[in-house]
């Protein structure tokens, strides 16, 4: 999916001071994804001025946005800074964002380095990690079980997650947390449509056959559309020319465009002037372009894979379609087109939804009472709730000791 990245504005910085703080740490760069967003709001959300009694969250890169072996530098940095903290008695402890493949050997090294030197560690697990695990031989399922160990907490954003956790990995269910994330407001205005404008259906995400974008276009070319009333936005990087192609070659590329990779700014405008989101993945766990659209009062046409199904009622706040099922994607997505009194009731349920569960502050006093919890400490809300993008230099720029 494309990354929400921060456009121009700086947001107030908090001072060194002499206070404590916790590492956020994660790739802070667009290479994080979803992972790298979250984080981000979380540091964004934090008060511009530390008070005595609050931690400061700092970001912590873990593999920066270079070529894999030049991601061993920045790790070895990471590391350092989390001895140096430790030694000058400042790092209260390290929230390590987790997914599978090389990412979780990284921040397994963070981990296990960090309870080495004495620092406690919140492991938080942003992927269906069961395919995964299974999959490693003998000696590395037994190492993964160690660090998940080290961890004085395990948040994960689902059920199926915590199963998982508890059940294979043998963490004591006391200690893993379910923690569902957090999106800002809508920071555009939506649009109003007019008689007469076209339907608008929006796809956010990276290109990918995992992400159903194949099966999004043959759907499109069924007969079932009204082609003269119907514009579809496909953003996302990933093998943009291949799936461009695709369209051209199913005769739909008269109303389905490819915008690429999007920043922030441009993923805000995509939001606001779309009706309905499309997403018919075959594999997620709970993809943050779901809430994005449901604060924006989107309608939402998704696959119920992953977390989907525990946090979203189909018929109520989205519409579930059958993964890789083309007609029956089809035909959802044409009923929520047709029905605009369906539409509007996907939209309104998913917006209260939102105010209920998603809402970046609820994250963030969620995140905090955890941190309170396990670090002793925690950082402080801003003032006023939703946080201001910032320049993703500025997110990504570390503050010396």
């Amino acid at each position: 999916m494309p990354s929400n990245l921060p456009p121009n504005e700086s947001a107030p910085r908090a001072p060194l001071g002499h206070g404590r703080f916790i590492y956020i740490a994660c790739p802070w760069t667009p290479v994080g994804g979803g992972m790298y967003k979250v984080a981000d709001y979380l540091i964004q959300s934090q008060a511009a001025q530390t008070p005595e009694h609050a931690a400061q969250l700092r970001p912590l890169d873990s593999r920066g946005g270079g070529r894999p072996v030049t991601s061993l530098w920045v790790l070895a940095g990471a590391l350092a800074k989390i001895v140096w903290g430790r030694l000058a008695g400042r790092l209260a402890g390290v929230h390590v964002n987790v997914a599978t493949r090389m990412s979780w050997f990284r921040k397994g090294t963070i981990i296990a380095v960090s309870r080495a030197v004495g620092v406690p560690v919140v492991l938080h697990l942003h992927a269906q990690m069961s395919s995964f695990y299974e999959r490693l031989p003998t000696p590395l399922q037994r190492l993964t079980r160690w660090v998940f160990s080290l961890a004085a907490a395990v948040l994960v954003i689902g059920p199926q997650a915590q199963r998982f956790v508890v059940d294979e990995l043998g963490v004591a269910p006391e200690r893993v947390h379910i923690m569902i994330n957090g999106v800002p407001e809508a920071a555009v205005p939506r649009r109003q449509a007019q008689p007469g404008d076209p339907q608008r259906v929006l796809f956010l995400g990276n290109l990918s056959e995992l992400k159903g974008i194949t099966h999004l276009l043959q759907a499109l070319a069924l007969p079932s559309f009204d082609r003269q009333r119907l514009d579809v936005v496909i953003a996302g990087g990933g093998d943009v020319d291949r799936y461009r192609a695709k369209a051209r070659e199913l005769g739909i590329d008269g109303f389905v465009r490819f915008e690429g990779w999007c920043d922030q700014d441009k993923t805000a405008q995509l939001l606001a002037q779309s009706d309905v989101l499309v997403l018919p993945s075959l594999d997620e766990v709970l993809p943050l372009v779901i809430l994005e659209a449901l604060a924006n009062r989107l309608a939402v046409v998704c696959t119920p894979v992953g977390e989907i199904p525990s946090v979203l009622t189909d018929g109520v706040d989205a519409l579930f379609v059958k993964p890789g099922d083309v007609p029956d994607l089809a035909a959802g997505l044409h009923k929520v087109l047709q029905q605009p009194t369906l539409r509007d009731a996907l939209a309104h349920n998913g917006r209260a939804l939102y105010e209920r569960q998603f809402s970046l502050p609820r994250f963030f006093a969620g995140i905090a009472r955890i941190h309170q919890r396990h670090f002793g400490i925690a950082a402080q809300a801003r003032e006023g709730a939703a946080a201001k993008p910032r320049d993703i230099v500025a997110a990504a720029q570390e503050r010396p000791l």
